[in-house]
């Protein structure tokens, strides 16, 4: 059965590693807007708290979609209505661009491409 997954995108972290992120920094600001203000009172603390485990839920469990959808079939669909297949081998570590072969476009066949996350709104595989 196929499950649509739509694609979620989240900022780099603060160092290389990408370990973490300052709730402070502008890009964290700009990127990752959190619903309760990060200089809440203590009260709030604990919904801050909250948030940051369904966040941290949800990237485990699309991190474990990608490992998944290694080398199998994937439906994506695209902007203007476009749906190509493709089987699945990588993604990249910022989640910019997925590396796909055997793409099967409208015009055609392509061995080896790179489809950027920023044209796809959604997947789909068989499990």
């Amino acid at each position: 059965m196929a499950t649509p997954v739509s694609v979620l995108r989240l900022p780099k972290g603060p160092d290389p590693n990408s370990r973490g992120f300052d709730p402070n920094s502008p890009r964290f600001v700009a990127l990752c807007r959190t619903s309760i203000s990060t200089s809440a009172a203590e009260a709030d603390a604990k919904e801050l708290q909250r948030e940051q485990r369904a966040r941290s839920a949800l990237r485990e469990r699309f991190l474990r979609c990608l490992l998944t959808m290694t080398n199998k079939k994937v439906q994506f669909h695209m902007h203007e209505k476009v749906d190509v297949e493709a089987t699945f081998g990588a993604s990249d570590i910022d989640v910019l661009n997925f590396q796909v072969s055997d793409l099967h476009t409208p015009i055609g066949v392509q061995k080896e491409a790179l489809i950027r996350c920023q044209d796809v709104i959604s997947f789909t595989f068989d499990m």
